[in-house]
Protein backbone atom coordinates (compact mmCIF):
# COMPACT_ATOMS: atom_id res chain seq x y z
CA UNK A 1 0.00 0.00 0.00
CA UNK A 2 1.21 3.64 -0.67
CA UNK A 3 0.83 6.26 0.48
CA UNK A 4 -0.64 9.43 -1.59
CA UNK A 5 1.47 12.71 -0.60
CA UNK A 6 -0.49 15.11 -2.97
CA UNK A 7 -0.96 18.48 -1.64
CA UNK A 8 -4.28 19.90 -1.31
CA UNK A 9 -5.22 23.33 -3.15
CA UNK A 10 -5.96 25.17 0.02
CA UNK A 11 -2.58 23.79 1.51
CA UNK A 12 -0.44 25.07 -1.39
CA UNK A 13 -2.56 28.26 -1.29
CA UNK A 14 -1.52 28.58 2.32
CA UNK A 15 2.30 28.11 2.11
CA UNK A 16 2.73 30.65 -0.68
CA UNK A 17 0.89 33.14 1.83
CA UNK A 18 3.15 32.30 4.48
CA UNK A 19 6.02 32.63 2.31
CA UNK A 20 5.14 36.07 0.38
CA UNK A 21 4.36 37.43 3.75
CA UNK A 22 7.90 36.22 5.16
CA UNK A 23 9.39 37.17 2.02
CA UNK A 24 7.72 41.03 2.71
CA UNK A 25 5.82 40.88 -0.96
CA UNK A 26 2.58 41.53 0.88
CA UNK A 27 1.57 43.65 4.03
CA UNK A 28 -1.35 41.17 4.94
CA UNK A 29 -2.53 40.72 8.65
CA UNK A 30 -1.45 37.58 9.80
CA UNK A 31 -4.90 36.18 10.48
CA UNK A 32 -5.59 36.59 6.38
CA UNK A 33 -2.87 34.32 5.43
CA UNK A 34 -3.88 31.54 7.69
CA UNK A 35 -7.47 31.91 6.28
CA UNK A 36 -6.59 28.95 3.77
CA UNK A 37 -6.28 26.97 7.20
CA UNK A 38 -9.70 27.62 8.53
CA UNK A 39 -11.88 27.23 5.19
CA UNK A 40 -11.68 23.92 5.75
CA UNK A 41 -12.78 23.93 9.06
CA UNK A 42 -15.39 26.17 8.44
CA UNK A 43 -16.83 24.04 5.95
CA UNK A 44 -16.97 21.29 8.28
CA UNK A 45 -18.70 22.69 11.31
CA UNK A 46 -21.36 24.60 9.03
CA UNK A 47 -22.12 20.34 7.30
CA UNK A 48 -22.07 19.55 11.37
CA UNK A 49 -24.61 22.18 12.02
CA UNK A 50 -26.89 21.78 8.80
CA UNK A 51 -26.74 17.97 9.71
CA UNK A 52 -27.61 18.64 12.91
CA UNK A 53 -30.72 21.48 12.76
CA UNK A 54 -31.89 20.10 9.08
CA UNK A 55 -31.70 16.18 8.70
CA UNK A 56 -32.57 15.96 12.30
Amino acid sequence: MSKSSAVSATELLQIVFIVLKLCGVIEWSWWIVLLPTLIPVVLMIGALVFVHFVIR
